[in-house]
């Protein structure tokens, strides 16, 4: 193919991407919609940039150098970042190349100033915007001003900030090339940026302006503070006038310089409100045509608008495809199940086809929509309730949508489709056999699964599990599984508010539930401890475990003196609960059978800080102390007037959460045991097709949704290019943060706590198991990076079941997300740890070693000096 070094403006649209960048692609794009005026200009392509990068072989080396250095060694990156621009710098631009773009420069008038701006392949994509990554220079004038700052722009493709965020966002360097797109300047009046979406919410019905005096650079780089008008639906709907006291200006012999605003102008809104509109007007044009919110860059000159630039607003997060034009409110699945990460295609789809609910999906997560919930009064009256027990912040966000009263239609007091939202179940009697009873359905069902599963494969695999869902739906709706659920939090929800209106005692089942029969979470804690016990007495066995990079190493161990005895505790311990994982509602998530090393970490540390038996004496000790504070609340109670009656009703209630609360995590313990077995199938069924030659690596089936695997399995065919947008997607899912509720206008809401009872500076949360502690925080975002010491305070994002080995060397617990009885929760009560959940981004504000207080009674955390 002939090498194209430079192409005009009109000449480009979004397939010439990888020939002229994203904003080149963009610019072309944008000069062929009618109505929207773009600056003349041309691109220097990026075969222009490889052929000059091709002259010196030394950058081949330096990449391999750069590809090299640790992601955090900005120091290394910083020198190697800085000798590959010099070298770039350094080249002299080919004499035929100098000639094309000195050609394009006299088509567009030799003597104008331009703007030189950098367009690389990897940049203003729908799901990495690079804003700001390399540079641009303004009113450059004269050709050989000119070929020096398109070689300082390709220089730019490795400036410390491009590199950093390549690698942060896995792009390989060597992928990636540089175009450079250089345009007549235009000297505006104003200039700014607008986002067809409010950036800060998300609502697509808003559109925010910024604009200043001059031109946009002293908004882009902070100069000034910009005016900001919010536009929805052709109307003003906010206006903020800021004192502009600088702009940036032209100057005639070229390049640009800073100058003050005269006092009087300074206060003068830079456009009309009516020009504001209009601008908006022209931003849905654009985003019409994109087909996605936008990120615009526009100048005024002489009341009419020049857009230089276009992008996506990539940290929008994704609103949940509807079918109609109604309003909905979603809220988000990941918070209820401390599971808030992106999840991948299989996942998505086998957690969708095994709910009781229709969960639509968005930016890599599951919702739920209650927009008929909330429309009928009584199932908005339970719903609120639910949701306010759980997490107050989703309930805050839920009444924050309630509170605009066009946005929910309210709808007859009829009981809506589908499940009931909550309220009381039917009251079941305080009997263990009935939890008995229902544990041993749940693994007779995971058992004939396991079983039946085993002779499937093909397309009749596929059918087999579709049938198996139907089963495990079937279990889950069991009506005496949700009301043995719904018996023990009722009964903790009775204890906790009557205690506290009788005694003044706060959160008082916290205690009277340590050590509850029954708990497969908290006895799944307790049992590597007991590992730990089989590994402390072989100094062999420790040495080696300390040392394994691998997830082979149990067939090593067996070599080791005591090596044996340390092997069968650990495959016992996985026979039990290796199906666990953190994240493991995504089916595609490893296992701790598939990935033992996983747990190496936490039996070194429980080999390290505790005794032979402390798993026993742990139980026994929370089992004496609850024993006593049941004695303690009773004899209290009797003391008070009509006080035998308070403590015989009382003392029903200990026996009925004692009876029922450990049930509560059974239930995704069975859900996670029938999960292993499908991915067991799943995958071997996607080894047969890597033998086959349809697939290049059988993890690739995580990209596709379950009906889309199964399609493969008969089809004997993939679509590559289907799996490689589907990880591109993935990736850009995983930089964003999901919200409590989200709405069909995009607008993210994560409530508030709205309290005034805390100390000033204090991190407000949800208070979840009492008592206070104070500590060495420890802010750990993957399990397996885990290294405490007694004493300590886990600080996290979220906590499902299995990061519970963790909690028996910890001291207390802060959680970004986290429910009154989401798994976290439970289990800190159960081992009687201090906990803040639903503290947001503690991660973030709280220091890792930093000493902390946290207050588990009322819900809060002090930072200490």
């Amino acid at each position: 193919m002939t090498e194209q070094y430079v192409l005009e403006l009109q000449e480009i649209d979004e397939g010439l991407l990888a020939l002229v960048g994203g904003k080149g692609a963009h610019l072309g794009s944008l000069s062929r919609i009618e109505g929207i005026r773009v600056p003349t200009g041309f691109c220097v392509t990026t075969d222009a940039y490889r052929r000059v990068v091709a002259r010196t072989p030394s950058i081949d080396d330096q990449l391999d150098q750069l590809s090299r250095v640790d992601p955090d060694d900005q120091e290394t990156i910083r020198t190697l970042s800085a000798e590959i621009r010099r070298t770039i710098e350094g080249i002299s631009v080919p004499d035929d190349l100098a000639e094309a773009i000195t050609r394009a420069l006299a088509r567009s008038g030799e003597q104008a100033a331009y703007a030189v701006r950098s367009s690389a392949t990897a940049e203003d994509l729908p799901t990495a915007s690079f804003a700001g990554q390399q540079d641009t220079y303004l009113n450059v004038m004269g050709p050989k001003a000119i070929l020096q700052h398109i070689s300082r722009c390709w220089a730019s493709l490795f400036t410390e900030r491009a590199v950093t965020y390549r690698r942060r966002n896995g792009i390989d360097h060597r992928t990636v090339h540089m175009a450079v797109v250089v345009q007549q300047m235009v000297f505006p009046q104003a200039a700014g940026i607008l986002f067809t979406a409010d950036p800060v919410t998300g609502d697509r019905t808003v559109s925010t302006v910024d604009a200043g005096f001059g031109l946009g650079e002293a908004l882009v780089s902070g100069l000034v503070n910009p005016d900001v008008f919010k536009v929805r639906h052709g109307e003003i709907v906010a206006r903020t006038i800021s004192a502009k006291e600088r702009a940036v200006h032209a100057l005639p012999a070229g390049g640009t310089q800073e100058v003050a605003i005269d006092s009087r102008r300074q206060e003068q809104p830079a456009l009309t409100d009516a020009q504001a509109v209009r601008l908006v007007e022209l931003g849905r044009r654009i985003e019409a045509h994109f087909g996605c919110p936008q990120d615009i860059e526009w100048c005024l000159v002489d009341d009419g608008f020049h857009i230089v630039q276009s992008r996506p607003v990539t940290t929008l997060f994704p609103i949940p495809e509807s079918g109609d034009r109604e309003n909905h409110v979603y809220v988000s699945v990941g918070h209820q199940q401390m599971m808030t990460d992106a999840m991948k295609p299989l996942g998505l789809s086998m957690w969708q086809l095994t709910a009781m609910v229709a969960m639509p999906v968005a930016g890599g997560r599951l919702f739920v929509d209650v927009t008929r919930r909330l429309a009928v009064p009584a199932s908005r009256a339970a719903l609120l309730e639910l949701m306010g027990k759980g997490d107050p912040l989703v309930r805050d966000a839920l009444e924050t949508v309630l509170e605009r009263e066009d946005f929910v239609p309210s709808l007859p007091d009829a009981p809506p489709a589908g499940p009931r939202a909550g309220g009381p179940a039917a009251p079941i009697e305080t009997d263990p056999a009935i939890v008995t009873s229902l544990i041993e359905r749940s693994q007779a069902s995971v058992a004939a699964l396991r079983r039946d599963v085993l002779t499937k494969t093909g397309p009749a695999l596929f059918e087999f599990l579709l049938a198996a869902f139907e089963e495990h739906k079937r279990v889950l709706t069991d009506p005496l599984n949700f009301q043995a659920i719904m018996a023990g939090m009722e009964a903790t929800w009775w204890l906790n508010d009557k205690l506290e209106e009788w005694l003044g005692e706060k959160n008082a089942a916290d205690t009277l539930t340590l050590s509850a029969p029954g708990n497969i979470t908290s006895e799944m804690g307790l049992a590597l401890l007991d590992v730990a016990d089989a590994v402390r007495p072989h100094p062999e066995v420790v040495a080696f475990l300390e040392g394994i990079e691998d997830d082979g190493f149990l067939d090593e161990l067996a070599k080791l003196p005591g090596g044996t005895e340390a092997r069968d505790a650990i495959e016992a311990y996985l026979d039990r609960y290796g199906m666990r994982c953190v994240g493991e509602i995504d089916i595609t998530r490893p296992r701790w059978s598939e990935r033992p090393s996983t747990l190496v970490p936490v039996i070194l540390d429980n080999v390290r800080h505790f005794e032979a038996g402390a798993a026993r004496r742990r139980f026994e000790q929370g089992r004496e102390e609850a024993q006593k504070k049941e004695q303690d609340v009773l004899a209290r109670l009797r003391a008070l007037p009509d006080g035998e009656r308070k403590a015989d009703e009382t003392k029903g209630m200990i026996d009925r959460v004692r009876t029922f609360i450990g049930y509560r995590e059974y239930p995704k313990y069975g859900i996670i045991s029938r999960y292993f077995v499908y991915k067991q199938a799943l995958m071997a069924e996607a080894e047969r097709l890597v033998e086959a030659g349809v697939l290049a690596d059988k993890e690739d089936v995580f990209y596709l949704t379950f009906q889309e695997f199964h399609d493969v399995v008969r089809e004997k065919q993939v679509d590559d290019r289907l799996v490689q947008q589907r990880k591109d997607a993935f990736r850009s899912y995983e930089a964003l943060t999901p919200p409590r509720v989200l709405t069909s206008d995009g607008e993210a809401l994560n409530g508030a706590y709205r309290r005034d009872d805390v100390p000033e500076g204090a991190l407000v949360g949800l208070p979840v198991s009492t008592g206070t502690v104070e500590g060495r925080a420890r802010v750990i975002l993957d399990m397996a990076d885990a290294d405490l010491e007694a004493g300590d305070i886990l600080v996290t994002t979220f906590t499902d079941p299995s990061w519970s080995p963790l909690f028996v060397g910890i001291a207390g617990l802060v959680t970004e997300v986290g429910g009154l009885m989401t798994h976290g929760a439970v289990i800190a009560r159960e081992y009687g740890l201090p906990a803040v959940v639903g503290v947001e981004q503690a991660t973030r504000r709280i220091r890792d070693g930093q000493r902390i207080r946290v207050h588990g009674t009322d819900g809060y955390v002090e930072i200490l000096p």
